[in-house]
């Protein structure tokens, strides 16, 4: 009933389990991890318009999109028309869906007026999403929050201006700015923002497992979920949410071998995209995510903490399991 295919503009996901962008995370090591889990769709980190205007090649890096499953979503950032009309003209030759940030909190993007600081301009905002819908040979979706702090929840009236000027799709994740991830997201705002539009509506916020999945579509209607930090150290959500959709019962957790292989796995690749030292830097979060609530797992991070080369990292993680 809830799990089924998604039409996000000419595009059909085959499911409507979809892994949010996360800057940091959802880098191409990551997001080949996931796909083995077969969600509908992923997103890329988010990509600075700006950057991409003018032509900086450590952004160009993060749209490596290659031997992913298909279809991918890039999620550009920016509040500037033009940048951002640039930007969609580009990533639309290499996504499958082009999103808008009108939802990031963090306070590096929302002093250039970027991410959820648009939610205090709308005029701004619709200015943005005309032009990268005029631009981008893609469909395109917009991620937003709820709104900036309490005194101004705009999700409602800037899920229409979204829809009037040719946006496919929206994702909204129930808190403000404000809030950042505190608390636990207003699963009613979601809900009323899927009862002011027609296109699909997409919640996201505070899915960890795969009875919060059921809620979310119980209580808000949408047409799919988004899932961010539950994925992180636990790409098998989107099989177990999906198990559960389809049959009510619970897919079995993953054991110590599988956990251990994909960490291997996730290791390698990494290593392949950005070298040794690069790598083994950024994958220190991923493995104390894989290994959270396990024995010994404070001791365990320190060990991986100050290790620098991967045939030590290798070595502690064999022998951790192995214990």
């Amino acid at each position: 009933m809830y799990l089924h295919k998604l039409k996000i503009g000419d595009v059909e996901l085959q499911n409507n389990i979809i892994l949010a962008p996360m800057a940091g995370v959802t880098d191409l090591p990551f997001r080949i991890i996931v796909e083995k889990f077969n969600p509908g769709l992923v997103y890329t980190e988010m990509i600075s318009s700006k950057a991409l205007y003018y032509n900086d090649e450590k952004t160009k890096k993060l749209l490596n999109i290659k031997g992913e499953k298909r279809p991918i979503a890039i999620q550009i950032f920016g509040s500037d028309s033009e940048t951002m009309g640039y930007a969609a003209k580009y990533v639309s030759e290499i996504a499958d869906i082009v999103d808008i940030n009108m939802g990031c909190p963090a306070p590096k993007v929302v002093k250039n007026g970027d991410g959820s600081k648009l939610l205090l301009d709308l005029e701004k905002a619709e200015q943005i999403i005309k032009s990268v819908v005029k631009n981008s040979t893609k469909p395109v979706t917009l991620k937003m929050r709820k709104g900036w702090d309490n005194n101004n929840i705009v999700a409602c009236e800037l899920a229409q201006i979204a829809e009037k000027n040719g946006i496919s799709a929206i994702t909204i994740h129930g808190r403000t700015r404000d809030e950042f991830y505190s608390g636990k997201a207003d699963l009613e705002i979601i809900k009323k923002v899927k009862e002011c539009v027609k296109i699909p509506v997409i919640g996201n916020g505070d899915i960890i497992d795969e009875q919060t999945a059921k809620n979310m579509f119980e209580y808000t209607g949408v047409d799919g979920i988004m899932i961010g930090r539950g994925s992180m150290g636990n790409p098998w959500i989107f099989e177990q949410i999906k198990y559960y959709l389809e049959t009510g019962k619970n897919f079995s957790k993953p054991n110590l071998q599988e956990k251990y292989e994909i960490i291997k796995e996730h290791i390698e690749l990494a290593i392949k995209e950005k070298g040794e030292k690069v790598a083994l830097n950024e994958m220190r979060k991923h493995i104390s995510w894989y290994t959270k609530n396990m024995p010994n797992s404070s001791e365990f991070r320190d060990l991986i903490n100050h290790t620098d080369n991967k045939e030590e990292l290798m070595r502690i993680i064999k022998e951790y399991f192995a214990q």
